[in-house]
Parts: C-alpha cells; structure tokens; sequence
C-alpha cells in the first residue's frame, strides 16, 4: 500500500530534487490529516462512552497530530521555495524548523496527557468497558504502526526530520494506545481503578522523553552539527586523486538544508608549478566534487615546497615528533625558514576538540621535544581544531 501511494502522488517529471521533495513533504502531511481526523472522532467517540481519560486524550492527541502535519505540508512548502534577495542560500532550514514545531506538538501531548492522567489518579472514575472500544483501539494501533512504517520510509528516501518526527509520534501514538488498551481491560475487570491514570502518566513520561530526543537532533541541524564522515572521506578521495594536491585541510562543510550543502577546503599544491594549470585543474575538481556530490565547493591553493630533499626531512622530522607526542594530532602548512643561529619550523597544529590540555602547554611539551633531537630548531606554531 505504501509503494501504490507514492506512485500514485509522486510523480518524477523531470523535476529537480528539492521539488520531489517538497512533494513527499506534502504527501506525508496529508496521508497524516486524513488519518488522524478518522481516528480522532472515532477515540472521541469512544472515550467519551466508556468514560476514559485515557482514550479521550488519545483522541485530542491524533487532532493535535492532525495540526502537526499540517505543519509539515507548510513546512515542505516553504523549505522547497528558490533563492531570493534575502536568503541566498535558499529556504531548505525550513524543514528543521518546521520539525521543532512538530516536536513541540509531541511534548504538548506529552504535558496534557501526564496533568490528566494525575488528575484520574487523585480522582479515579469507573471505566466503562466495550469489545467495541477494544476493536477500534486495536485497528487504531495498526493503523499508526502503519503510518509509522510509511513515515519511516518517506525519511529514507528524503532524510526529511520532519518524517523522522512524524514516524516517532506514531510510534508515540502505537504506545499510548496499546497502554489505553491496558488500562481498560485493568480497569474493566479488576477493582483497581486507577491504572487508566498510571498507565497515563507512563505514556507521558516516555512520550516527552522521545521528544527530547527529536529535539536534539533538529537543534543540531540548526545550530551545526558535523557533516557525515562519509561525505569528508569522498571530497578529500576525490581531491587527493589529483597528484598535483599533495594534501588536503581546513575542510569546512556548511549545510543549509537538504540539497543546500557547501564546502570549502585548502589544497596544498607544488610552488614551483604553472599557476594557470593549477587553478585549470582545481576548477576541475570543484566542478568533479559538485557533480558527484552535489554541493557547491570552493577549494583555496595552498603553495608548499614538495620536490626538497631537505624540507621534506624536516617535514618527516616533524610528523614523528608530533605523532610520537599524540598520534590525533596533525599539522599543515609546513615552511621552513633557515638563520644564522637557528632554524625556524612554521606550520599549523590540528588538535582534536576538547582536549585535556591547553595550548599553552601543548606548545611548551613540544618545543621540548624538537629540542632534545634538535637543539638548533624552533617551531612557530598556530594551533587550530578540525570543522569535520
């Protein structure tokens, strides 16, 4: 059934991606509304005969669901729309926005249901019980474990957080419901009347706890998490394929928003070769790693001495001190410059986050070093953490 609605909805026309996009968007919202307006009147029904908190709460749950993929649909609307004045890297934020709004809807529920189902602790009421009820809370959950699935699958094929948000509020909805369906047969036919109002609260503790969780990852997006490793390995496979970029650093992946990713990265290239071929062939990479990759990428050339036995010792010198010191440890922009009475070392130190010691005595330790193999050496050194 999953398959025959995305075939039936999305239809790929030669549309470029963010538009398709919008359109699994859209239909995830939709397939949403029209699924929990259903269950909603139906558990509304149902709570209000039997007189349980906990299934008229499922019921303002799904309506509450129903405003969440409203949300959704917007929130595809907005994130699919073009470069403008104002935001030249396009809308595509808009997705992870929108989510939060979602994952503010699924803590509202979470709240609601909690204050309720104490309430009924305090105050427990009979539960009216109906095979009826049983059966509609029963195809409720099968019907949101599908929504789940379909939500799921959406999020695979889009890596759209709003779906990832959806998919986890049905899996919400599959546990408050199974929990309703508990706490009526409890109630029905057992004279403890409160475990409509225990298992209530349970469902609210767990549902906020996997809201947190949404949360999280969504403010990452926002605030800018490291870009997947697998992406830093291609772009640095692809620039290191040329054999005049002798090393690559200072990789820094932007994302704004599915389809929306740009990078940029240093290349150290010979400095004794034709600086026209060389910028001939590091326009040839930007457009390699764009086209593969689908980013935009700028790649700044770094001139360094490759062909000098001497420096390349210097360099080797220094690849073991340091990596003898801590092996995460790596540094760049190696120059050497000789005096008279010493010789200096020039690079840049990449030292990985929150390391236990401060640069301060970073530097003090290594200096030490290249100085018992090397009294006559000195290292000038600028100390900077890795982006990816």
């Amino acid at each position: 059934m999953t398959d025959l609605i995305i075939r039936l909805f999305i239809k790929n026309s030669g549309e470029n991606e963010l538009k398709t996009r919008e359109k699994y968007g859209t239909l995830s919202g939709a397939v949403g509304i029209v699924c929990n307006i259903i269950l909603c009147i139906f558990k509304f029904v149902i709570g209000t005969v039997s007189n349980s908190v906990s299934i008229t709460a499922d019921a303002v749950n799904n309506l509450s669901d129903a405003s969440s993929n409203v949300v959704t649909i917007f929130g595809a609307k907005l994130a699919g729309k073009p470069v403008d004045d104002d935001h030249p890297f396009g809308h595509g934020r808009m997705e992870y926005i929108s989510a939060l709004i979602v994952s503010f809807f699924i803590f509202l529920m979470g709240f609601e249901l909690g204050k309720s189902s104490i309430e009924k602790i305090i105050n427990p009421e009979e539960v009216k019980f109906s095979i009826f009820s049983l059966i509609v809370l029963l195809v409720s959950i099968a019907i949101k474990l599908w929504m789940a699935f379909f939500n799921g699958k959406l999020f695979r094929i889009t890596n759209n957080v709003n779906m990832k948000a959806v998919k986890q509020d049905s899996l919400n909805d599959c546990i408050a419901t199974a929990a309703t369906v508990i706490a009526l047969l409890i109630s029905a036919f057992t004279p403890f009347k409160r475990a409509d109002g225990i298992m209530g609260v349970i469902v609210a503790v767990i549902v906020i706890i996997a809201g947190i969780g949404i949360v999280k990852d969504i403010i990452s997006n926002l605030l800018g998490k490291a870009p997947d490793p697998k992406l830093v390995q291609n772009i640095e496979d692809i620039m290191l394929a040329e054999k005049d970029i002798a090393g690559v650093h200072d990789l820094i992946v932007h994302d704004y928003g599915p389809g929306r990713i740009i990078a940029s990265a240093h290349a150290e290239v010979p400095c004794n070769a034709d600086v026209i071929r060389l910028h001939d062939m590091i326009d040839n990479v930007e457009k390699r790693i764009s086209k593969n990759l689908n980013i935009m990428m700028c790649i700044h050339m770094d001139p360094v001495v490759v062909d000098d036995e001497k420096i390349n010792s210097y360099r080797e010198i220094s690849a073991e001190i340091i990596s003898g010191y801590d092996s995460s440890f790596s540094f760049h922009d190696f120059r050497v410059v000789e005096g008279k009475t010493h010789t200096n070392f020039i690079f840049d130190l990449v030292i990985p986050h929150r390391y236990k010691k401060e640069n301060s005595q970073i530097l003090k330790e290594l200096r030490k070093l290249f100085r018992e193999k090397h009294p006559d050496v000195n290292i000038v050194v600028t100390i900077e953490h890795s982006f990816v």
